[in-house]
């Protein structure tokens, strides 16, 4: 919604430094919104008008020092020029409060507003007055909010103008929100704070938990007994707040003591109910105390029999161990190697797998990610013998803002987890940071977390507490054990939520399975030939079936290039199939690349008319799959164990519609329902399941019986029976 007062601080801008160009920015959109374009635009035009040269949307220590040593304080009797005070009025009105008429004149109103900013900061007993300092001016020209939002918590909010208050003189602490959420600036004070209190001296007080804040807090102990008033409880009070821990912040009473044993039982602390140290570095930082010890452990290292030992003898009981890695030449045993997990269970240890790729920025995660990586871990899992139940743990390895976990995290795992859940009897666990890990759990996506901790300095471990559902707490990188038997871990505390594996089946073969196509070597030649063989059997590049090449295409009519180009752009995902079900990917993908070169006019009149409610169902997607076919098809599979889930009823309205909504919208699941219609087409004709040695009897009654029954049935399967074998071909030699 559009602010009529901050437009005209937008207008101001431009007016006044021609569009922006003075500033060395843009001009500013003049929509009466506040964000941070305006805000920079405001701060350049506050160091233009000190005589500042360089220019930076940063209120930094040059614009800071400027202000003080060119006015000490900003007021009526120091605001140099009217555009000056209009940078402010403008400002103001950017922040939520009256900026008077934005006419140069630092009047009632102005001072009134600045007042109540104090207020709202906190430190309007250190800034009594109207004047702005330069640190609360440095708070001003910011987006920082100095009142709740959001559903922000007053408790929260008093421990931010508290901590405002009573360090803002300080040399190195600045003016904090008080929005009422905890953050990384949060974070940071409470630090300065706690190193203010134990006496470091301006410069030295740095905000990072070093080891003189660690030696002082040691012996800062609080309890209901010892300093359970005093700033030493108000500091503790606050971090468990900041925590979400229900206290009140204030007093260590007898309230706080249960608080804090539920706390340190929760985190895997000695629960003794005083903030000692290693609650202390529990509240304060992500890793906590390292100098803990774990019963977990995770790395890149392969776990031989005297590392075995060495792990046990130290205590550890939960190995995690990585299921792939797809370098060739780096950390050549980061995967489980062979005979490992017999090791780990011949020690009495217990294994947790991993799974990661790449994962370390936003646009390696998606829908179609997901849906890949979990195939692939479905894959690995079996061949090291994993059973069903067991937790694989997926990497988030970088520092995801929460929007990124929103529109890429977020997605990748509902993939992730539709795929496990169909296609396996393992479950989804997450590994990252804080933010990370609990979002993912929040949306039921994961059953458990395993944190990234020791990356302190994350977004998404700043300001977020432990997860609720953490399984594994990564904290510190350490070396176990001597000679052969030592070797570098990740030290973690367990919570017991999961405790690996400690027996495994029979690993299961690759032997025979399809792969990706190797598209550099055979696309085109692959291309070429299935264009040859639909041509010989009548299907020409564009049109057939009595429509010509012109109304073909305007009728949305799809070619054979475009149909096969589809196939080969998804080969991952009929790979991954293919794979799972151990049978042969040019099954699947010969009646849907059929299927795509065939649709006509009369597909996409059907399914308006099942938009429209007109009929129940139709034949629809890549596949051309009828929904009541697809329920019988998936009915079957979960009957016999092939995928999970709960089966549907196709006489029923409502899943009719639920099933032929997905079929239409969602590709990967109409190509996956091929998969399972081609398996119950053999269980109709009461024939063995189509497997891995292609019997072209086989081969070529599910695929007739994919078009129903009858003569024309029976042409069909001898027309994909040629395409199978032209696209079998190139999986063949890709597999080779």
């Amino acid at each position: 919604m559009a602010d009529e007062m901050v437009q005209r601080a937008q207008r101001f801008i431009n007016t006044t430094y021609n569009n922006g160009a003075t500033l060395g920015i843009a001009k500013l959109d003049e929509n009466g919104q506040t964000g941070w374009p305006v805000m920079y635009a405001l701060t350049r035009a506050l160091q233009y008008e000190m005589g500042i040269t360089a220019l930076s949307d940063s209120f930094g220590p040059t614009t800071m020092s400027t202000i003080g040593a060119k006015y000490g304080k900003l007021d009526e009797t120091t605001v140099p020029s009217a555009n000056f005070c209009r940078i402010i009025q403008s400002a103001l009105y950017c922040k939520g409060y009256d900026g008077g008429e934005i006419d140069g004149t630092y009047n009632a109103r102005v001072k009134d507003s600045v007042a109540a900013l104090h207020k709202n900061m906190g430190v309007s007993v250190t800034y009594p007055g109207s004047a702005l300092w330069p640190k609360t001016a440095k708070g001003l020209f910011n987006m920082d909010a100095y009142v709740t939002v959001n559903s922000g918590s007053e408790t929260v909010r008093a421990i931010q103008q508290w901590l405002n208050g009573r360090y803002v003189l300080r040399k190195d602490f600045y003016i904090i929100p008080c929005d009422g959420h905890h953050s990384r600036d949060v974070a940071k004070s409470m630090l300065f704070a706690i190193q203010y209190e134990l006496g470091m001296a301006d410069g030295v007080a740095n905000g990072v938990f070093g080891p003189g804040t660690q030696t002082g807090l040691k012996s800062r102990t609080v309890s209901v007994s010892s300093n359970s008033t005093g700033v030493w409880a108000q500091l503790f009070t606050a971090a468990m707040v900041l925590n979400k821990n229900s206290v009140a912040f204030g007093n260590f009473t007898d309230a706080v003591r249960q608080a804090v044993t539920s706390f340190q039982s929760f985190c895997g602390l000695s629960a003794t109910g005083a903030g000692d140290f290693p609650t202390w570095a529990s509240l304060l930082v992500s890793y906590g105390d390292q100098s803990r010890k774990g019963a977990a452990c995770d790395g890149v290292t392969e776990i031989t029999p005297a590392r075995a030992t060495a792990l046990k003898a130290a205590g550890y009981k939960y190995l995690g161990r990585y299921l792939y890695n797809p370098s060739s030449t780096s950390l050549p045993e980061k995967a489980i190697q062979p005979g490992e997990l017999a090791t780990i269970k011949e020690a009495g240890l217990r294994c947790f797998p991993i799974y990661q790729t790449w994962s370390r920025s936003a646009d390696y995660f998606s829908t179609q990610q997901g849906t890949r990586d979990a195939f692939e871990a479905i894959d690995w899992a079996r061949y090291h013998g994993f059973k069903p139940g067991t937790i694989i743990y997926f990497a988030v390895d970088y520092d995801a803002m929460d929007g990124e976990v929103t529109d890429y995290v977020i997605p990748h795992f509902r993939a992730i987890t539709r795929t496990i859940s169909e296609n396996s009897g393992y479950n989804v666990g997450v590994y990252g940071a804080r933010n990370v890990c609990q979002r993912v759990v929040d949306a039921g996506y994961s059953s458990v977390c395993m944190v990234s901790d020791m990356s302190s300095g994350f977004s998404g471990n700043l300001g977020y507490p432990l997860p609720s559902k953490w399984s594994f707490d990564q904290i510190s990188t350490i070396t176990i054990g001597s000679g052969t038997g030592s070797i570098e871990i990740d030290n973690n505390i367990a919570s017991g939520r999961d405790t690996g594996q400690g027996d495994f089946n029979p690993g299961v073969s690759f032997d025979g399975l399809d792969v990706d196509l190797d598209k550099s070597a055979y696309r085109a030649s692959m291309l070429q030939d299935v264009k040859s063989y639909l041509t010989s059997i009548g299907v020409p590049e564009t049109g057939g079936d009595g429509w010509t090449d012109k109304d073909w295409a305007s009728l949305g009519g799809i070619s054979t290039t475009e149909a096969f180009d589809a196939v080969v752009d998804s080969d991952w995902l009929f790979t991954s199939l293919a794979r799972s079900l151990r049978m042969r990917k040019a099954l699947i993908q010969a009646p849907v690349l059929w299927e795509l070169r065939k649709l006509n006019p009369g597909d996409f009149l059907a399914d308006a008319a099942v938009q429209a409610g007109i009929e129940d169902d139709c034949s629809t997607g890549w596949g051309q799959i009828f929904a009541s076919t697809a329920i019988q098809a998936r009915n079957y599979c979960i009957g016999e164990g092939i995928i999970n889930g709960e089966g549907k009823d196709y006489t029923n309205a409502d899943d009719l519609k639920e099933v032929w909504n997905k079929l239409h919208d969602d590709q990967d699941y109409n190509v996956r329902t091929v998969a399972y219609v081609l398996l119950w087409n053999s269980e109709l004709f009461g024939i063995d399941r189509p497997d891995l040695s292609g019997d072209v009897h086989v081969t070529e009654a599910v695929l007739g019986r994919y078009n129903g029954t009858g003569p024309d049935a029976e042409q069909y399967g001898r027309e994909l029976m040629g395409l199978y074998h032209v696209l079998e071909n190139y999986n063949a030699l890709s597999r080779a």
